[in-house]
């Protein structure tokens, strides 16, 4: 056989036509060659693009060390050196530029099979440089998001745009291989299916100017939690791409919004409230008003005493008398003097009781309690304020605590909380009848 390469080798400019064996031979070097190069690549150019990485201090080339970009990448060198060493002939080396074209592209092979697999082999080029920007495109991505700026202004979505257009060109350009037809030709084809193609992709043109509309707008980040009423969507957004939103539900299911309905439909955006840093409380006591009343002497004594209402009850006293002495007609005429309500007293106390939680905010934020229409369900007495902890498990807590409070307070203004008849309730009118 070494007879035989040296033969072949001697031949290489020889204008006669290779030999089946000679043929075999320059198929079995081209290949050999075209398969070492994917190893030369993993074994020495892959090491030495890593350690580059790994010493430089910019995070931008991160995206070198991506797996599939570096796999679609040595996958490639194969084709390419094919293509250098049939093809490309200004690119070899002066002493072999009549070895190989002599065995592949002679007048009697030229023509009948090595002229298709030469246009295969760039049609695979064509097609592995794209899957090469494509991964490029997805590792420049995940880098991306690892800066903080990428929460504000999240690129994903523009970047699949990039890559559609890649691959559609990639499409046009390997038709235009296979077929023998210029690029161009089909170009000038694709300017005359417009409008097809505004129809077929007008999913993905919507999602387009959804996606610029909502960075632009700064609608929606990655980590934002959004509700979508009647959507069934309430949780954080874990990813903002072309055509979806997803969203992680609070019970750990996937939603999967598409990016458009987020334009057409109005939809809560909590970001405000986690950067504002406080967490509205907005809730009522409902009141039963039949306990409703005047205070008492003993009972204006002793919340007289009482720390939280001291400056509230000598306050109130004073304005009392000072109206009813201004007031007050005289003996002989029966009239109805201003009077300390225990629900009035109660509110004084909520306040106060607020104003002293350290756990919310008392300055910059909505501090109040008022009361609302009273119904058939009593008498809501709300508590409108905001905690300075937005975490969701803390924000329940101090709520909690808030309630526990008052809800056991109520008997000591002589107020009950109102709610709906029991069944031990009609037990008890059964056993008082007996």
């Amino acid at each position: 056989m070494k007879s035989n390469l040296l033969f072949f080798l001697a031949q290489a400019g020889n204008a006669n036509p290779p030999s089946n064996w000679d043929q075999a031979i320059g198929v079995a070097v081209l290949l050999a060659t075209a398969i070492l190069s994917y190893f030369l690549m993993q074994a020495i150019i892959v090491p030495l693009i890593r350690r580059w990485v790994a010493e430089s201090r910019n995070k931008i080339d991160d995206m070198l060390l991506d797996p599939q970009l570096l796999h679609r990448t040595c996958l490639l060198a194969p084709f390419i050196v094919i293509y250098l060493l049939v093809s490309g002939t200004d690119y070899v080396p002066e002493a072999l530029t009549g070895y190989l074209p002599a065995v592949f592209r002679s007048d009697d092979l030229g023509n009948t099979w090595w002229a298709p697999l030469e246009r295969i082999n760039e049609a695979l080029i064509v097609l592995l440089v794209t899957l090469v920007a494509s991964a490029a495109i997805n590792a420049f991505n995940s880098v991306y998001q690892t800066f903080e700026i990428a929460r504000q202004r999240p690129l994903k979505g523009y970047l699949q745009i990039v890559k559609l257009l890649a691959f559609a060109f990639g499409a046009v350009i390997i038709i235009a291989i296979l077929t023998g037809q210029s690029v161009g030709y089909f170009v000038t084809g694709l300017g005359a299916m417009t409008a097809v193609l505004l129809l077929v992709f007008k999913d993905t043109i919507l999602a387009l100017v959804a996606s610029i509309q909502l960075t632009q707008n700064d609608m929606v980040r990655v980590g934002d939690w959004i509700e979508i009423p009647g959507a069934g969507v309430d949780g954080d957004v874990i990813d903002v791409a072309l055509h979806t939103v997803k969203v992680q539900n609070w019970d750990k299911t996937i939603a999967t919004v598409p990016t458009a309905q987020l334009i057409q439909k109005s939809f809560r955006n909590w970001r405000g409230m986690s950067e504002s840093g406080g967490r509205r409380i907005k809730r009522s006591l409902s009141i039963d008003m039949s306990t409703i009343r005047f205070l008492e002497e003993a009972e204006i004594e002793r919340f007289s005493l009482f720390s939280p209402l001291k400056q509230y009850m000598e306050s109130k006293l004073d304005e009392l008398d000072s109206h009813n002495k201004e007031n007050d007609p005289g003996p002989d005429v029966t009239w109805d003097p201003r009077r300390l309500t225990n629900i009035g007293t109660l509110r004084a106390y909520i306040i106060q009781y607020l104003r002293d939680n350290t756990r919310l905010h008392q300055e910059g934020m909505t501090l109040l309690v008022r009361q609302l229409q009273p119904g058939s369900q009593g008498l809501p007495i709300e508590i409108y304020c905001f905690a300075n902890d937005t975490a969701w498990a803390n924000y329940e807590d101090i709520q909690a605590d808030i309630f526990d409070h008052l809800l056991s307070k109520l008997p000591e203004f002589g107020l009950k909380v109102f709610q709906e008849p029991s069944s031990s309730d009609f037990q008890s009118l059964a056993g008082a009848r007996e």
